[in-house]
């Protein structure tokens, strides 16, 4: 009985997987070209003394004209050095603001929205204080936008390279959610994105209502305002596969915090209005769930150690092209040597953090939200 579980579970699987692999496969690759549309970059920064002139020296070192686009810093209220560092950078196309909301009512989607009302660009480029652009980035995506009439761009995100177990394990987790990030919307199959890495129209941005009924949420300044304007304009999407527009940024330190952040990631679930990846978090869950369920029926039964092996071997197969695929995107294919022997600990991460994302109150920069 269980074997047949498995395989029918590994069957259904197998079929979303290389349903994302087919459409990861036909995403074009995107070069840089020339654009003309006036672009503000938006980064709302809390307590980034660490990052914030490394992200201010790459934006204003951008290919793109200087008169075609504005740099906007909206520093959320912060208690350290952050805005001390960006004044030293101001300039005519460099500003910084502040949200105009009480101190103890700020977030990082008010900042973001503050930064948006003060932007002169019809196109909004959005990207984290710890975060560092390409030269071309703003290039690409202005040439990308024009070309693709696109009101909402999610373009690649990648973690700075780390050795440890930890980095490793990040990097692969990360690869593997971008690649179904890119794949779900060159399918329009569900809505996915990066808010390290965005680009949007001014306009579709209130046209959606902004961040109107989603703004006591954690997490989801991007992919619950993406919904949000998929709504309006499902057919004007697009990801954006290029190496010119790759925007990397810091993997998180230790395990700890590594938990706190997928917390946090995770806890936008249960906001999603899009039935369609309510759906497929829901199967992918369950599929995770059956490793502890072959696992408690081979203490019971060493036939059923056999069905957990084929469970994981499974699991490792269907993966693998795919993922070693984006992998080669990012430049990033060797760490797929540590793929299967990690496939234990991530479906144990997946569970857990599935189910305490739901419960609780989550802290980022030194605010608790629920």
């Amino acid at each position: 009985m269980l074997l047949l579980l498995t395989a029918f579970f590994l069957f259904l699987y197998a079929a979303l997987i290389f349903y994302y692999f087919y459409h990861w496969l036909h995403i074009k690759s995107y070069s840089p070209g020339t654009g003309s549309t006036f672009i503000s970059i938006v980064v709302a920064a809390r307590n980034e003394e660490g990052h914030i002139a490394e992200l201010l020296r790459a934006l204003q070192n951008q290919s793109y004209p200087k008169h075609l686009y504005e740099i906007i810093i909206v520093d959320d209220f912060s208690t350290d050095n952050t805005a001390a560092l960006v004044k030293q950078f101001l300039n005519g196309h460099t500003k910084l603001i502040t949200p105009t909301v009480n101190p103890n009512l700020s977030s990082k989607k008010k900042a973001i929205e503050a930064g948006i009302n003060a932007a002169k660009g019809e196109l909004i480029a959005v990207t984290d204080a710890d975060c560092i652009p390409p030269t071309e980035w703003l290039q690409t995506i202005s040439h990308f936008q024009q070309k693709e009439n696109a009101v909402f761009i999610a373009a690649p995100v990648q973690l700075k390279a780390q050795n440890s177990l930890l980095g490793i394990f990040q990097s692969l987790d990360f690869i593997t959610l971008q690649g179904i990030t890119a794949a779900s919307v060159q399918a329009n199959f569900h809505s996915m994105c990066n808010g390290a890495n965005l680009a949007y129209l001014r306009s579709s941005f209130f046209e959606a209502g902004g961040f109107k009924g989603i703004d006591k949420v954690a997490s989801g300044d991007d992919m619950l305002l993406m919904y949000k304007i998929w709504k309006k304009n499902p057919a004007d999407i697009r990801y954006l596969k290029g190496r010119h527009a790759i925007v990397k940024t810091e993997p998180v330190k230790t395990w700890k915090d590594f938990f706190r952040q997928r917390i946090r990631w995770s806890s936008k679930a249960a906001y999603y209005d899009d039935k369609r990846v309510m759906w497929v978090l829901f199967f992918v869950y369950l599929f995770n769930c059956l490793f502890f369920v072959l696992l408690i029926a081979f203490l019971f039964d060493a036939y059923n150690g056999w069905v957990l092996l084929f469970y994981l071997a499974g699991k490792v197969l269907v993966e693998l092209p795919f993922v070693y695929s984006v992998a080669r995107f990012f430049k990033e294919e060797k760490r797929m040597a540590f793929f299967p022997f990690l496939q234990p600990l991530h479906i144990l991460y997946t569970v857990t953090i599935g189910l305490i994302s739901q419960f609780g109150n989550y802290e980022w920069k030194g605010r608790k939200t629920k």
